[in-house]
């Protein structure tokens, strides 16, 4: 056996014998839509960004708009939610800030129509037309 051969099978005996540890699982966020809009909201809507999920909730009468964090969680980054209202004049609800978990916006539009969005870090989504009229 050369010098060569012989050492490769010393490191592999040496690579059996030792444990890797698994990766660490990425964080989770604590918070869901649900916990943050409140009891009695249900999921209208929902559009993924790089890095948090804008989710539309209703409970009948007010809209809540939350961007729930999926990365970075637990760190400040700037994150919003927005939500405006087909009023006259035009309502607009805006959470912008660094947040480590989400940011959420909230108004009261039973029957009127809404545009909604969110921004996380650079990613950033708001819809193109009003909707949801119900």
């Amino acid at each position: 056996m050369n010098k060569l051969t012989g050492a490769m099978a010393i490191a592999a005996t040496l690579a059996a014998g030792i444990a890797f540890a698994a990766p660490a699982s990425a964080a989770t966020n604590p918070y869901t839509p649900g916990s943050v809009c409140g009891s009695g909201y249900h999921e209208l809507d929902h559009h993924a960004l790089t890095g948090a999920t804008v989710y539309l909730m209703y409970d009948g009468a007010t809209d809540c708009v939350v961007t729930i964090k999926t990365a970075a969680i637990g760190t400040k980054t700037d994150t919003e939610s927005i939500l405006e209202v087909a009023s006259n004049p035009v309502q607009v609800a805006d959470d912008e800030g660094y947040y480590a978990y989400y940011a959420a916006s909230r108004v009261r539009a039973p029957g009127v129509c809404i545009k909604w969005g969110g921004m996380e870090g650079n990613s950033i989504w708001e819809t193109s037309a009003w909707g949801h009229c119900g």
